[in-house]
């Protein structure tokens, strides 16, 4: 007599079996139509009393890369009105770009994650962990086109980071930012200029960062994201010039930025650059918008996306808000020359 007909515990155990079995490999109901959860937040290994030596040490390194600079210029040049952004040919010999003259070549004293769409829509972000709970984060971008990974991004690595953004050509932000968080951004369909100015009928209204800040009733922006196809130029050059010339540090702590190279030369965006190392701002991650010449086959490669470090004043990514370094972190810690 099989052994499960002389005892129905035998019967009990088979039929949990099944039903377990059946369970684990079958759909029950409806499939789970939730978006997938966030990846996890990145945790940062490096420890605060050791964040001045690591700027310390990248501005060594920087410092160097500002003479190798020269000498690159007096070797295609030998003055910057002489170097070409592109050469045409394979004369002089060996090739370079105008990128070669501006390598990131600051270090992040943190993690560096990119949040975002890989391809075109996604940013390089030194040490979003700084962020993570800061309870005044202040996020500002400019460039949505619909495509808001980034932002979407933040809002996942962050706690309290509220997003501004502004775009004249959009509506609203792209279909990335969850409903759970939208009451963290904030949109306008403003464009950013080098001057305040509206258009015809008010619309196209155009603002400087700083109008925005205090539109908004901010005195500081931990990240600033800029692309908006070339006028980075006269915006930025609106907003630094000023602090340069007071000894200010910036307002932002950050900037993702596209810089587009149409009808530059190199002495003038030889210049340009030079206002944003006077100010503080240091590279560090670069990247060639390789979509956009994919689309233009042929032509140069002069649209490029850098991040830049902000190492002027005392913003979360390069001072501790707990401990203030001692003083002789500090020693020495100036803008180098910009004269080539």
């Amino acid at each position: 007599m099989p052994a499960w007909s002389r005892n129905p515990r035998y019967i009990v155990l088979i039929l949990v079996a099944v039903v377990t079995t059946l369970y684990l490999l079958g759909p029950f109901g409806e499939p789970d139509a939730r978006p997938p959860p966030p990846p996890p937040r990145v945790a940062s290994s490096i420890q605060d009393d050791d964040l001045p030596n690591r700027l310390a040490r990248s501005d060594k390194i920087y410092e160097k890369l500002l003479l190798d600079r020269k000498e690159l210029i007096k070797k295609f040049g030998p003055t910057p009105n002489d170097v070409a952004l592109f050469p045409p040919n394979k004369n002089p010999w060996p090739a370079y770009t105008v990128w070669d003259f501006f390598p990131a070549a600051y270090n992040c004293p943190f993690e560096i994650q990119r949040l975002g769409a890989l391809g075109d829509g996604g940013k390089w972000v030194c040490g979003i962990t700084r962020v993570e709970t800061k309870p005044d984060c202040i996020v500002y971008s400019f460039g949505i086109n619909y495509e808001s990974s980034f932002e979407a991004e933040i809002l996942a690595n962050t706690d309290n980071c509220q997003i501004w953004g502004y775009d004249f050509s959009v509506n609203s932000f792209g279909p990335e930012i969850p409903r759970s968080q939208a009451h963290r951004t904030h949109f306008r369909p403003y464009g950013l200029a080098g001057t305040d100015a509206h258009g015809p009928d008010d619309v196209h209204k155009m603002y400087t960062i700083e109008s925005l800040m205090k539109m908004n009733g901010h005195t500081h922006i931990d990240i600033l994201k800029v692309d908006i196809e070339r006028y980075e130029f006269e915006t930025l050059t609106a907003l630094i010039k000023p602090y340069v010339a007071s000894g200010k540090p910036l307002p932002f702590g950050q900037l993702q930025l596209e810089i587009h190279l149409w009808d530059f030369s190199f002495s003038q965006f030889l210049t340009w650059w030079e206002m944003l190392e006077e100010a503080g701002l240091r590279p560090f991650w670069t990247e060639p918008n390789l979509v956009y010449q994919n689309y233009n086959r042929g032509g140069s490669t002069d649209l490029a996306e850098y991040s830049f470090l902000n190492i002027k004043g005392d913003n979360i990514f390069i001072k501790d808000p707990k401990r203030r370094p001692p003083p002789e972190a500090e020693h020495n810690r100036h803008a180098p020359d910009p004269t080539p």
